[in-house]
């Protein structure tokens, strides 16, 4: 394509700006004035703001640019113009109005929900960071209670004083058979009635006479301390209590020896029992009496006499 005028008088031959060049000036190339420069060339610019909408070409008035024409409407159709829309398959009418903010989507960034988003994250941490405190520290609130309350490990292991001079001094403290007992007053040696452990069945007898005694002289108590001494016995009907001696004193109570195992009419073999007292004993040797005095109930049959260690009932 060269300038100027090619021959065919159409939109795609002719040169808009052949005015430009000598040779197009040469064939009348004119600048536009409503064409592209050529005589008879397709009239298809126009100035802005020539083109009015909604009455008819020939009555078109040239409004300035960005100014409404002052006679005509929209809603009047136009002779000369037939909008896209209104043609068969054209565009729709509906202009669809983009949301503020622009964006993909036609939506922008959402940076009010982004932010109270992380506010409610940071509150979830912070709430989560006070329970797991407040936890932790009624956990550790309830163990220093339970180790207070709680006997420590030495403690359960350790027994108790009783317990541990009873099982300590056991083997060390000894045990008097009745025939081996210094005896006193009326007091007498027997067998008729069975039961007795002692060696042989053997048990004082007539204890039931005021100044009747037995005595048992104790070697080899260990250390100065609370002693239980036991004496196995039988008596029927009535409670009996006799006086106990410890090295020559009498001790702060009579010796219990109830009827224990409630036997009746004076049946001796169902009647054997024990019974306890707590003296304190010396270390070394100590004396121990159990006497018939005045006031006394004393009607029994004495088995044994024996010793352990602390305050105990068995």
């Amino acid at each position: 394509m060269t300038p100027g005028n090619n021959g065919a008088s159409t939109p795609e031959d002719d040169d808009p700006f052949g005015y430009l060049y000598a040779d197009g000036q040469a064939n009348g190339a004119q600048p536009p004035s409503g064409g592209y420069g050529y005589p008879n060339s397709v009239n298809r610019v126009r100035a802005v703001g020539t083109r009015q909408y909604g009455q008819p070409q020939q009555n078109a008035q040239t409004a300035p640019y960005g100014q409404v024409p002052q006679q005509g409407t929209y809603s009047q159709p136009n002779a000369h113009y037939a909008a896209p829309e209104t043609l068969p398959g054209g565009a729709t009418t509906a202009q669809q109005q983009m949301p503020a903010g622009g964006g993909r989507g036609g939506r922008g960034p959402n940076h009010k929900g982004l932010l109270i988003g992380a506010i409610a994250v940071v509150a979830a941490v912070v709430i989560g960071i006070g329970v797991a405190m407040l936890g932790g520290d009624k956990d550790k609130d309830k163990a220093s209670d339970e180790v207070g309350t709680g006997p420590t490990q030495s403690q359960e292991s350790q027994p108790s004083p009783s317990t541990s001079k009873a099982g300590e001094n056991a083997a060390e403290l000894p045990t008097i058979d009745a025939k081996a007992l210094r005896l006193g007053g009326a007091a007498t040696l027997a067998q008729d009635v069975k039961g007795a452990q002692s060696d042989g069945g053997i048990y004082v007898g007539n204890l039931n006479q005021v100044g009747s005694s037995v005595t048992w002289t104790v070697n080899g108590v260990p250390k100065d301390g609370p002693y239980t001494v036991f004496a196995r016995y039988s008596t029927a009907d009535e409670d009996q209590e006799m006086t106990l001696t410890v090295n020559g004193k009498p001790f702060g109570t009579k010796l219990n020896m109830g009827n224990f195992a409630h036997a009746k009419d004076g049946d001796f073999t169902k009647g054997w029992t024990k019974t306890y007292a707590y003296p304190t004993l010396s270390k070394g040797t100590n004396t121990i009496t159990v006497s018939c005095q005045d006031g006394d109930k004393c009607n029994v049959l004495l088995d044994q006499l024996w010793l352990k260690a602390g305050q105990v009932k068995d």
